[in-house]
């Protein structure tokens, strides 16, 4: 028997005199009810390229769909968020003693509906005025006596929306204490707080990747240690690097599949069943809408459920990839 990893060779297969080379990985339990005069499990189901690996594998899947769905689920609720600022702008008038509030509304109204890209005005009340500041001020009857602003909302046309400068200083020069609040600032913090959140679920999907890519290289290893009187005689009956590559990313591959399919499964569970758990553990009514609020209704929808999958993909090529050029880098090293 070679003493050591050597390559050359230029066939694939075994030599015919000799019979096909042995199975790198151990057959499965109905194989070997098939073939019971065949060779034992060369890698026991319990090793590292078993279980434990499948284990750890699918709680790596696990973290990079929870991270992917969460951030595609925040990303989702700010693109409504977004869609919904960017089709409406507000009119701010303020009070003054001797001014009829309710006629320059009127005004105000009538002037903006004349106006390019504009669709339609709503004027709130007086009461729906006094309802948006409650959540800051709280129900108290002194915020009735204050004089709380009255406001207008104007529905924009997305397909030509007005020149937001050239209006605003029409209502400034037009009409006083008239002010157009046109939403941008808010949509440049939406978007900050969905780059940061991209961000950060791309720095965590790459820390998965390469934890990924540790364990795989290290299981990789220990398979070549366990197999290496196979490997040498696979070489000495002709089989070549590139048929010794194949064997074990075919195996690796189907174990990152398992492990994915585990993964991505306890993920999907940890959305459907998360805004249950929110209201079970008492954060109550206004904590559920917050968290509508962020994202959505905290369930995927079928382009998510489509994203996990890719996940899936990509993880098992991942171990795939990673077990084929490792076990190229360790006959090339032994060669050498």
């Amino acid at each position: 028997m070679a003493t050591s990893y050597s390559s050359g060779q230029t066939e694939d297969a075994g030599d015919p005199r000799t019979g096909p080379p042995p199975e790198l990985f151990a057959p499965s339990r109905e194989d070997r009810r098939d073939k019971s005069g065949s060779q034992g499990p060369v890698v026991p189901a319990g090793s590292v390229t078993g279980s434990s690996l499948i284990l750890v594998i699918a709680i790596m899947c696990f973290l990079a769909c929870l991270t992917a769905g969460a951030v595609y689920m925040i990303n989702q609720s700010a693109d409504a968020w977004l869609r919904d600022v960017a089709s409406e702008v507000t009119v701010q008038i303020l009070p003054r003693e001797g001014v009829d509030i309710e006629q320059k509304l009127d005004e105000v109204a009538s002037y903006i509906t004349s106006q390019r890209g504009v669709q339609s005005t709503r004027t709130l009340s007086l009461q729906a005025s006094t309802d948006l500041l409650e959540p800051w001020l709280g129900q108290t009857d002194a915020l009735r006596q204050l004089p709380v602003p009255r406001l207008i909302a104007i529905q924009l046309d997305r397909t030509s929306p007005p020149d937001f400068d050239a209006l605003s200083r029409d209502l400034s020069a037009r009409f006083k204490d008239v002010t157009l609040d046109d939403h941008r600032q808010w949509q440049q913090q939406i978007k900050t707080v969905t780059r940061s959140f991209a961000l950060g679920g791309i720095a965590i999907l790459v820390l998965v990747a390469l934890a990924t890519t540790a364990i795989i290289v290290s299981a990789t290893r220990s398979a070549m240690a366990s197999n290496r009187e196979i490997v040498e005689v696979l070489h000495f009956v002709g089989a070549t690097d590139g048929f010794i590559a194949r064997e074990f990313e075919k195996h690796f591959l189907r174990l990152g599949i398992r492990a994915g399919i585990f993964g991505a499964g306890a993920a999907m569970l940890v959305f459907l069943i998360m805004p249950i758990v929110t209201l079970f553990l008492g954060g109550g009514s206004m904590t559920e809408v917050e968290l509508h609020r962020l994202i959505g209704t905290g369930a995927l929808d079928p382009a998510g459920y489509v994203l996990l999958g890719i996940v899936v993909i990509v993880i098992a090529g991942l171990c795939m990839l990673t077990s084929r050029f490792g076990v190229y880098r360790i006959l090339n090293t032994h060669t050498d």
